[in-house]
């Protein structure tokens, strides 16, 4: 169930007895943490013109009811990024009775910045100490009583895969949240601390709805979003007298303001680390890093990861495609075209609702359960191993061509198998533009129903090197379109900001809690749409309108693209299924042609062939991309990649069909 983000927050903030918000990086079982204590029952919630999300849950302690909200991953809290942003904004807005800071005994003084964040804005703070299996596999040992005494914060143990140490950690929020006022110590170097404490004296007597001194950092830090608060409240002399603060600053220390405050709150975390850590022994994980980050090794590897990816979901998730439409043509489909025929009669109305209910669900299930539901369980296991993070440092590099970084490989990669799950998977991008980019690369990249298209039309009655002539077309549409939106768009890539993660076993139980989590979000989003365009779909051609539609199309199909007007009508339906297009081209045609036009060449020329097959692959994706484009981007972006690839289908298409016929080729 989704809630708007304020609504959500306001109503779990009254219907409980604490609130605990959940913070930490993308990496440090935060999400297993959430699982553990709160189970089934999440509600999303999005800020307005915001596409990451907030997971709220309710659960009980000790008679207690707990609402914990899941923020999202990030390494820092700031406005350079949507995660970074609305983990900030939703502690903010929210005000939880406390923050459980969930760290990376591993990486202690990575993990420690945005603690000492959250203790710059005055927000009451436990710390889960995580991954202390990891750390003591590393030879880490961590005194957790000094760190305690040194942040001033309660710290707990925890290892979030078998759940221990959670009872300890809630305990312990809970008595946080039953302190009245929260004091911190913690101090930064004393010429900064005297220009924070001099901003700190011109906000005193004024009330920005936030702590003196953590809007006196926020302002040193240029912080976008807390410069234009001050400046609705129309006290242009306290930006002022930041501007004339943060030059000082600048002065003495040779470097920008908000570079030196970071670089003294990485100094300060380091300083903690060290004096409640002994020395880091190497771990055999860390060699495995090493030789999946390096290139000689780590790109035939990634190779070998990807080829076994889309093997399973090509071939795998075609025999299981085949097979659950088997089974539903077998059993369910008599069942459900009996009882509305039996209903509503075997007219028009009765054969629409069949399109809906029968063919629409069917193409919806034969997507979700065989393509998206294996990828989002592949996905979760590379993501608890580890693995992702070194492909992410792989190929960052190749990746910031496109204003994009390492991160995005996988979505990419993953489109071969079906767009759906792939655009999804674009949520590990922290900015709009860049999943923009993503979405727009993704939807142009052959997925395997498209493939379907390019073997049975163009393989199977052209030849291989047709079809490969195809694929090697795409790919370069995708590298020049994906360098060009890098130019043209405004931004530019965030770069690639985070810390190397321990390679492990992952937990089965983990791994499917996160597949289910992730694909039920398919489910909601993407079925109710295909069932209503199934029935748009059907309606037209139970009624003879579909037919109608040939002639406005004729000056594009025949007169541009140099196909027969029923490959026009078959490329309409393609946006419910895109292999169903070709199913429909072999139907429509033994309609108008006879039953000899199952052989495709009896009406269509090699050159025709090629130039359909090369179109539906470019061209609008299936409904359910679609559905989730929108869901993801905003319907906004998701029509312009719907008309952007449109008319990028027709004028590739209508060039190749005229390179074909003036050179011959075919």
């Amino acid at each position: 169930m989704a809630l708007s983000c304020h609504g959500a927050l306001k109503e779990i903030k009254g219907s409980t007895d604490f609130t605990f918000a959940l913070a930490g990086n993308p990496n440090v079982g935060k999400s297993s943490i959430f699982n553990r204590l709160t189970g089934m029952g999440v509600v999303t919630a999005n800020y307005p013109g915001k596409t990451v999300e907030l997971n709220m849950a309710t659960t009980t302690f000790k008679d207690l009811s707990i609402g914990i909200i899941d923020l999202p991953g990030s390494y820092a809290l700031g406005a350079v990024s949507e995660d970074q942003w609305v983990a900030r904004r939703a502690v903010l807005d929210s005000k939880p009775d406390a923050v459980i800071m969930i760290l990376d005994a591993t990486n202690l003084a990575r993990n420690l910045y945005m603690t000492l964040q959250f203790i710059d804005l005055g927000i009451p703070l436990v710390v889960a100490l995580n991954l202390t299996d990891e750390a003591e596999k590393r030879n880490i040992i961590i005194d957790s009583v000094e760190l305690s005494r040194l942040l001033g914060i309660p710290v707990a143990q925890t290892i979030a895969t078998t759940g221990k140490g959670l009872d300890d950690l809630i305990q312990k929020a809970v008595d946080v949240a039953n302190q009245k006022e929260i004091k911190y110590d913690l101090r930064y170097g004393e010429d900064i601390e005297t220009s924070i404490k001099k901003l700190c004296d011109s906000l005193a007597p004024y009330d920005f709805g936030i702590n003196p001194r953590a809007l006196a950092i926020l302002l040193l830090e240029e912080d976008s979003e807390f410069i234009d608060h001050v400046k609705k409240a129309n006290v242009q002399s306290i930006l002022d007298e930041a501007k004339k603060i943060s030059r000082e600053i600048e002065e003495k220390h040779g470097e920008k303001t908000p570079l030196r405050i970071a670089r003294e709150r990485h100094g300060l975390a380091g300083s903690i680390a060290a004096r409640v850590q002994g020395d880091i022994a190497p771990a055999s994980s860390d060699k495995l890093w090493a030789y999946t980050t390096s290139p000689l090794t780590g790109i035939p590897l990634l190779i070998v990861v990807l080829g076994v990816i889309f093997a399973f979901l090509f071939y795998g998730g075609d025999w299981l495609s085949t097979l659950f439409s088997s089974l539903w043509a077998l059993y369910m489909s008599p069942v459900i075209d009996g009882a509305i025929f039996y209903v509503f009669g075997e007219g028009h109305i009765g054969k629409t609702l069949i399109w809906g209910f029968d063919a629409g669900i069917l193409a919806a299930l034969a997507v979700g359960i065989p393509y998206v539901l294996t990828f989002y369980f592949m996905l979760a296991f590379l993501e608890d191993s580890g693995y992702l993070n070194s492909v992410a440092f792989l190929t960052d590099r190749l990746m910031h061509k496109f204003g994009l970084h390492g991160r995005a490989i996988i979505p990419l990669v993953a489109g071969a198998g079906c767009n759906v799950p792939a655009i999804i998977g674009t949520r590990v991008l922290t900015t709009m533009r860049e999943r923009t980019i993503a979405s727009t690369l993704i939807t142009l990249i052959p997925c395997s129903a498209r493939t379907a298209v390019i073997l049975g039309a163009v393989s199977l009655f052209v030849g291989w090197k047709p079809a490969v002539a195809i694929y090697i077309i795409v790919l370069a549409l995708v590298f020049l379109v994906g360098i060009g939106l890098n130019r043209v768009m405004p931004g530019s890539s965030t770069g690639l900001v985070m810390e190397m993660f321990p390679f492990r076993m992952p937990l089965m139980s983990n791994i499917v809690k996160k597949t289910w989590h992730r694909f039920k979000d398919f489910v909601f989003v993407a079925f109710p749409i295909v069932l209503v365009g199934s029935m748009v779909l059907g309606a037209l051609y139970e009624t003879g309108y579909l037919w109608k539609l040939a002639s406005p199309l004729s000056p594009v199909v025949e007169g541009w693209l140099g196909l027969p007007a029923v490959a026009g009508l078959t490329l309409i339906f393609a946006v419910l299924r895109k292999e169903l297009a070709l199913q429909l081209l072999v139907t429509l045609a033994v309609v108008m042609y006879g039953g000899g036009a199952k052989n495709l060449l009896l009406f269509m020329t090699p050159a025709q062939l090629f130039v359909y097959a090369l179109v539906n692959t470019i061209y609008i994706p299936c409904v359910a991309t679609i559905a989730v484009l929108g869901r993801e981007l905003g319907w906004k972006r998701a029509g312009g990649i719907m008309a952007f690839t449109t008319t990028l289908a027709i004028l590739v298409g209508g060039i190749a069909y005229r390179v074909i016929g003036y050179y011959n080729l075919l």
